[in-house]
This record gives structure tokens, sequence and C-alpha cells, in this order.
């Protein structure tokens, strides 16, 4: 199964998608990390990336190297080479985290270690850089397993999508707002996009519903972040871990079928639980 068909099974729990793997007890976005979100069965992993001043992909969130490897520099200002000598820091980095044996990894040797193993989410920070990321992608053969994601906010983006990203037959995700003034223009590129999935913002979990006809009639997945800092309407992880039901099980029965936490094996427990 790839990660389109595994998106569109009308049969699968909702899925769990560990953002930068599990790095309570590793580096963010390291192999580690990755590879703890493999073992423990989830889902998706979201990974951030960048390229390197000599062109090569590596895995990065922030502009600046400062919080992980306390370098000052930017990925883009630095070699393949001279990244690869990196050492991350533990958990999400700082000077109160120490270092590890972990280094920056590039994109080719994240593709090596997830073959077939989890699906991944592509967040690449500056969209110039996807058309490189979807070429190694496919020439690593792996294209079935990730996905690519971008705003969907004007007619530019709806040309960029079809002539950057459609081609390629890689699993999309737009970015739409409902709790923007511009959110009705937002749905009418979404309704005429109509994409395998969305990734929805929203400031009452009323609005959602404005998105039922494409969830019905053409099977789009919602997915919803509950990471504390870009989570909407208070439905966050910490308010979750107090009560997941309010939280991700509200969310659940609203139709959100993705969601995307720091609180992975949490969530993981509580998905097992509502089976039950």
């Amino acid at each position: 199964m790839n990660f389109r068909e595994f998106i569109a099974d009308p049969g699968r729990d909702c899925a769990v998608v560990a953002h930068r793997g599990l790095w309570r007890g590793a580096p963010e976005n390291s192999l580690l990390a990755i590879e703890r979100a493999i073992s423990a069965g989830h889902d998706v992993v979201e990974i951030d990336i960048r390229r390197s001043a000599d062109g090569e992909l590596f895995l990065l969130h922030d502009e600046a190297l400062t919080r992980m490897t306390g370098l000052a520099h930017a990925v883009e200002e630095l070699s393949s080479q001279q990244l690869k000598e990196l050492r991350l820091r533990n958990r999400d980095g700082g000077d109160e985290n120490s270092f590890t044996q972990e280094r920056v990894p590039s994109l080719r040797e994240v593709f090596d270690l997830t073959r077939d193993r989890i699906f991944l989410h592509l967040d690449v920070k500056q969209r110039a850089v996807i058309p490189g990321v979807v070429a190694l992608a496919k020439g690593m053969g792996v294209a079935g397993q990730v996905d690519f994601w971008a705003s969907l906010k004007s007619a530019e983006d709806l040309t960029w999508i079809r002539e950057t990203i459609e081609p390629h037959d890689v699993l999309f995700m737009a970015k739409t707002h409902l709790n923007v003034p511009t959110a009705a223009s937002q749905m009418a590129l979404l309704s005429e996009l109509s994409p395998p999935v969305c990734e929805i913002y929203f400031d009452r979990l009323e609005q959602l519903s404005a998105v039922d006809g494409l969830v019905r009639e053409n099977g789009m997945a919602l997915w919803v972040n509950t990471l504390d800092s870009v989570a909407c309407a208070g439905f966050t992880d910490m308010a979750a871990q107090a009560d997941p039901d309010a939280v991700w099980g509200r969310l659940i029965d609203a139709g959100v079928s993705v969601i995307q936490t720091d609180e992975a094996a949490a969530l993981k427990s509580y998905l097992a639980a509502r089976r039950t």
C-alpha cells in the first residue's frame, strides 16, 4: 500500500504523525528519532528539509543550525561534507541539551532508512527546493511513500501545484485556513483542486462543516496539528494529555483522520483504547 492508498482507505484508523520523529529521547529530525517512530509502529513521520550550499538535501527545521548544532550558520551556507560532520544536540536542542553521536542526516539517508517501513510527510522549507526533492524521491524509488505540502491561498498557488506536483503523481496535501477573511476564496480553490488530504486551520470546530462536501463526495482526508505551538482552538497536545476525549476524540468525531503530534505514543494508546 502506498501513501495515497493509505490516506484514501475508508477503513483505517486515525493516522498518527510523529512530529520530527520521536524526539523526546533523541535529536529531532535525526535518524534515531525516525527509527524510533518506525519501531513504535506510527503511521507517518514528519521531517523538515533544506538544501545545502552544494545542492544536497538535509534535515533541519530552523533557518540556522544554532539550536540543534551550536553553529550559527544556515544549512544553505555549508557544503554537504560540512553538514555531515555536525553532531546534533539531544531532544529539541538548545544549550540545555547535550551533544549526541547523531549527525545532521541527509534526505538520501532518510529515504534508505524508511524505505517500505513508514510514510514521510516532507516539510520542504523553501518551495523552490520541492522539485529537487520530488526528483530524489522518484530516483530512489520512494515516491509512493512521501507527501508534499503547500498553502493553497491563490490562483498562483493552484497553478504552481498543478505544474510542479501533479505531473509526478505523488501525494499532495493542501493547507487551507477557515479562520481568515479569505476563507471563502480558499475553499473555492480547495474545491477546484480537490486534493486527497487537506491540512485545515480553524477557530471553532464547527467550521469544519465547510469541508463536509469534499470529505463526503471526494474522500478528502482532514489533517489537523495538535502541536502546542500551532494547534487550533485550544486543541493542543498539552490539553490532550489531560483529557484526550476532549481534544483528539472531538477532532476524530468531527471527521479528522490524520493528527500530527509531539505526543505520538499517547495518541496511539488513546486510539487503541477507543477501539475496545
